[in-house]
């Protein structure tokens, strides 16, 4: 835990670590939790990405969303904290800053490519942009299954339709799930190609997640999380859970220029009330608010192309309960 209090002496006033309850870093957003990981530049666990890809990732990041932010009169602020040890991200808002703090520890883990960075800025840009449900259901914050889906959904859709992203490192496995999925619910081959590299870029970081838990099971978008919460989940869902929600947000067919709401959730979302087949956000971590969202419809299992990507009734909230809170990632 005390990596996450190593701050960047340029930026130390702004940025999240291992916050105590009513500091001011209390506020911060994270992507992984509080964990003792730490992969210093050079170190025999430095076996990420480089610096510079690093850098262009955000380079990409920034140019995007940064007229985005301005638009609704905040300025995005992106810590570069390449130095820094720490494996975790975080975000904060802080007037009218809408601050990424993205570490060099997490840049240099093995797991991680350019892709999978990308998932993870833009799972700290859902916290500021990705709409309800909110954490708390009136936070600043989008929770943290919500801010998984908008990656998938909204940001990783327009970063990797930038020319420059063709080069991006990223995973060599392959995922036929994925695959037959993106290609049933896509009609356009670009469409099928942009929605198996977003799904494929969430698969990628599944092996962070696993070392932080010391996990040995590997998930995969056929084997969905079963559980189904009672109410909504706020926290870091689990490994498969997450990989589910990434899956699912490659897979809606809403139109990148939806628009998403802060109080109404299925605004500009994949919904079954909606009449959408696939892309819905797994009940492992979603509570809907109409019963008619609860179940898979017949039509649903029968969907071949996405059906194994889809969230179906189990064990409620038997492993969520186990879960401590996460401050990052």
């Amino acid at each position: 835990m005390k990596h996450n209090l190593v701050l960047s002496a340029v930026a130390a006033v702004l940025l999240c670590g291992a916050a105590m309850p009513g500091s001011a870093a209390s506020d911060c957003k994270g992507f992984l939790p509080p964990n003792d990981l730490s992969i210093p530049v050079g170190s025999v666990d430095d076996k990420g990405i480089l610096q510079n890809q690093f850098n262009a990732v955000l380079d990409t990041v920034q140019k995007l969303y940064g007229p985005v932010i301005a638009a609704k009169g905040g300025t995005l602020q992106i810590n570069r904290l390449w130095t820094d040890a720490t494996v975790n991200a975080s975000a904060q808002h802080q007037g009218n800053r809408y601050i990424l703090n993205m570490y060099g520890g997490l840049a240099r883990h093995a797991a991680i490519t350019m892709d999978g960075f990308a998932l993870v800025a833009c799972h700290e840009l859902g916290h500021h942009l990705g709409g309800a449900p909110k954490i708390g259901g009136g936070d600043w914050a989008s929770n943290e299954g919500q801010a998984d889906y908008y990656a998938n959904l909204k940001c990783l859709r327009k970063v990797f339709a930038e020319p420059g992203t063709a080069a991006f490192t990223r995973s060599v496995a392959s995922d036929e799930t994925a695959r037959r999925s993106c290609d049933t619910l896509f009609s356009k081959p670009e469409d099928r190609a942009l929605c198996f590299r977003n799904a494929m870029a969430g698969k990628s970081v599944a092996a962070l997640f696993m070392a932080l838990r010391n996990e040995t099971k590997e998930p995969g978008f056929d084997t969905p999380d079963p559980a189904v919460v009672g109410v909504m989940f706020d926290k870091h869902p689990g490994t498969q859970c997450r990989m589910d929600t990434y899956l699912q947000g490659s897979l809606c067919t809403q139109p990148l220029s939806s628009v998403l709401s802060d109080t109404d959730p299925a605004a500009g979302t994949c919904t079954r009330s909606g009449g959408f087949k696939a892309g819905f956000r797994p009940l492992c971590w979603y509570k809907p608010s109409s019963a008619s969202e609860l179940l898979p419809a017949v039509s649903d299992l029968a969907f071949t192309g996405a059906a194994r990507g889809l969230s179906v009734p189990g064990p409620a909230f038997s492993v969520l309960q186990r879960e401590d809170p996460w401050q990052g990632y």
